[in-house]
């Protein structure tokens, strides 16, 4: 419990800058989308552009004049935000202690290296749940004085859920690879890489049919906001695959984090 509340201290001030960013993004989203409300001629702009680009960045499927629609664009990006911060709390709340040289103070304490991973897990956890809960709170406040119907609040309440898999999912990762990795500098350059890496290829997924089979090695894609919007669901075969990952990550984590040799 001690390592749990000290990780939940040193990682406050990470939180609050992600905080910060976040709401800053949504503020910004926000200001753009004043352009867009109820101006059609917008849409005429958009109708321009390469029906490419705007199918891999999923703005076909909304109507950005609508607080609904630009809210179901923006997942993307609310989706790489939370889980660039996931990866990276993931992969450096293991691998610190070897990066600070504490590992050897934290191995005397009379805890298992299961407990201490356990602990350190809760800890990045509710740092997500934070991030996620101060999403959600700037996009209802953002989206307030645009008088949103009670489609946008229950689209929105999807799009928090689905976006709370995709932390986990990543987070997972950023935990194994902070386990797993032998040379702990790596450890959060591989996992915002590979983050990275699955965020592109989620795009090039979107940009020709005989690509689709790219969706399923990217969890951006496993939830489509046009589906959370107009099927009001959750896909459950993308739960199940994201779950696998997440299950398959924290069992080789624990398995590797006991058996590691720690830089010291």
């Amino acid at each position: 419990m001690n390592i749990f509340v000290q990780e939940l201290r040193a990682n406050l001030k990470s939180l609050l800058i992600w905080g910060v960013i976040v709401v800053l993004f949504i503020a910004l989203g926000s200001s753009k989308f004043s352009a867009y409300a109820g101006n059609p001629e917008m849409l005429a702009i958009l109708g321009s552009m390469p029906q490419a680009l705007l199918d891999a960045f999923n703005m076909r499927a909304f109507n950005l004049t609508t607080i609904t629609g630009f809210f179901g664009v923006m997942f993307t990006y609310f989706a790489l935000i939370l889980s660039i911060a996931a990866a990276m709390w993931g992969s450096d709340i293991i691998s610190k202690e070897e990066r600070d040289k504490t590992a050897e103070f934290i191995l005397t304490l009379p805890v298992t290296r299961s407990r201490l991973v356990t602990a350190k897990t809760l800890a990045a956890l509710v740092n997500c749940i934070g991030l996620l809960f101060i999403t959600w709170g700037a996009s209802l406040v953002s989206a307030a004085s645009y008088h949103p119907d009670s489609t946008f609040y229950h689209f929105l309440r999807l799009c928090m859920l689905a976006l709370f898999i995709i932390q986990l999912t990543f987070l997972a990762i950023g935990i194994f690879l902070g386990c797993a990795l032998k040379r702990y500098k790596l450890a959060n350059s591989v996992a915002v890489s590979l983050l990275l890496g699955t965020y592109f290829l989620s795009i090039i997924s979107s940009l020709d049919k005989d690509l689709e089979f790219l969706k399923y090695l990217s969890p951006f894609k496993y939830f489509d906001a046009s589906v959370l919007l107009f099927e009001s669901r959750i896909d459950p075969f993308s739960v199940g695959l994201s779950l696998a990952i997440i299950l398959l990550c924290m069992v080789g984590a624990y398995l590797t984090y006991t058996r590691k040799d720690l830089y010291i």
